[in-house]
């Protein structure tokens, strides 16, 4: 009988049909074996330190927490020891608050061993992230305090200090430097939240003296693994949201509404990863009374251009192009990096729909005053405030607003955004803005809970 030659589309059905029964009588540990590291990144924070490896194929680990001295040991399966991991011993910085050292070996064939030597105690969490954007596959450890900051007693601490060093004359701020926003007594870790929304001011009627501390917190957008927009000639949006960000927090700090001082709270003051709902419940825990999100514009094409301010929307977006934004804002905890497993009801609620009507008012009285104060700055890409459903501007209690303050994927504007004269101009009117919308809208009278 001759022989038959197989076709060759045959010839290759056959083939993928053998490499997928081998691949199903592979175990996880066989799959994972010899696995590539990409990279990996130590981003510090006061808040938390995450230590990102990243890899070709999923990783495989198992931790061990160990008291005295505080370290933490990680096994992981499936790797020889590369280049790429010994360079983890030269990322740690001196100014870590959370790392003191890194050690890394092969501890035996196929398992390298990292332990991390702890400053402090801490809470770890470990877990591991699919592809996304331009990231491959991701172990994440994030090293948390046992003991968490209270961001209230950081304000309180910070203020108390700018006081000493600078006198005020005023004997009820001297008696009582905070005012009303002395709430609990030192030491509880516990903050009660506003009990009322904020209600808008009738221009009929005249603004009332608060005795208090006036609060804004400032959200600089994305940060550490979520770089957000990256312009034409490389500027991470992250790095230029931030560097605006402490300039408007320096004019905050140094201005007063009617004799009530006015101190900036930042969700993130350095290069760290903030999840959404985190910014969130940070601007609640201080009891803010304004949120303000700052980030930098990105399209499609290099010619859209101007500034841009939006509010949460309840309903409907007001144009697709603001719908478009949000969604693309929203993404930022997938490509950040959120650990869903520790997400609890309570958490997932909180980005559902936590809007009140009063809230949006206020919001679109805020965007309105910035904007006026940014036409005279630059282009507007809006004339008027957009809305959507922007995840980190529901606090329900809090005016809050996005400041989209150019866009980065225009090369002019990109130039702009790096500019020191236009990061302080822009600066100058975020604060202005954010004056013009206290002097019609004054900040209610805290209730005190002791």
């Amino acid at each position: 009988m001759p022989f038959k030659r197989q076709a060759p589309s045959d010839l290759h059905r056959r083939k993928l049909i053998h490499a997928g029964l081998a691949v199903l009588m592979l175990g996880s540990a066989d799959l994972s074996w010899g696995a590539s590291m990409l990279a990996v990144r130590i981003w510090p924070s006061a808040d938390y330190t995450r230590v990102t490896l990243e890899s070709d194929i999923p990783l495989q680990a198992s931790q061990t927490l160990l008291a005295s001295p505080p370290r933490l040991a990680i096994d992981i399966q499936g790797l020889e020891l590369n280049n790429a991991l010994r360079e983890l011993v030269g990322k740690v910085l001196s100014d870590d608050p959370n790392i003191a050292g890194v050690r890394v070996g092969q501890y035996s064939p196929g398992v390298v061993r990292l332990v991390i030597d702890l400053k402090r105690e801490i809470a770890p969490q470990v877990f591991s992230l699919n592809p996304v954007a331009a990231y491959h596959h991701r172990l994440v450890l994030d090293l948390y305090p046992s003991v968490a900051i209270d961001p209230l007693e950081a304000l309180i601490a910070e203020r108390m200090q700018s006081m000493t060093s600078t006198p005020k004359s005023t004997s009820s701020l001297q008696a009582d430097p905070l005012g009303e926003l002395i709430t609990r007594q030192s030491g509880k870790s516990a903050l009660p939240l506003p009990s009322s929304p904020p209600v808008s001011t009738s221009p009929n009627i005249a603004p009332s003296k608060t005795d208090r501390l006036i609060v804004i917190a400032l959200d600089p957008g994305h940060g550490g693994e979520d770089p957000g927009a990256v312009g034409p000639n490389g500027t991470q949006e992250k790095e230029v949201v931030l560097q605006i960000a402490h300039r408007l927090k320096d004019r905050i700090n140094a201005s007063s509404m009617n004799g009530s001082p006015m101190r900036a709270f930042l969700t993130r003051d350095s290069d760290f990863f903030v999840p959404l709902h985190v910014r969130v419940q940070k601007a609640r825990s201080v009891q803010a009374d304004l949120f303000v999100s700052i980030h930098a514009d990105a399209f499609f094409t290099p010619h859209a251009q101007g500034a841009s301010v939006f509010a949460l929307s309840q309903g409907a977006a007001s144009s697709s192009a603001a719908r478009w934004m949000a969604n693309q804002e929203n993404k930022a905890d997938l490509i950040g990096g959120v650990n869903i497993a520790v997400q609890d009801a309570q958490v997932k609620r909180a980005l559902l729909d936590m809007s009140t009507t009063a809230q949006i008012n206020d919001s679109v009285l805020l965007g309105n005053a910035m904007l006026r104060e940014i036409s005279g700055v630059g282009r507007l890409h809006k004339p008027k405030v957009e809305q959507a459903g922007f995840a980190v501007l529901k606090a329900p209690d809090i005016p809050s607003v996005l400041v989209e303050t150019a866009f980065i994927s225009n090369p002019d504007e990109e130039e702009k955004l790096r500019s020191t004269l236009y990061q302080e101009h822009l600066a100058d009117a975020l604060m202005r803005g954010i004056k013009a919308y206290f002097a019609r809208n004054p900040p209610m009278a805290r209730q005190r809970n002791l």
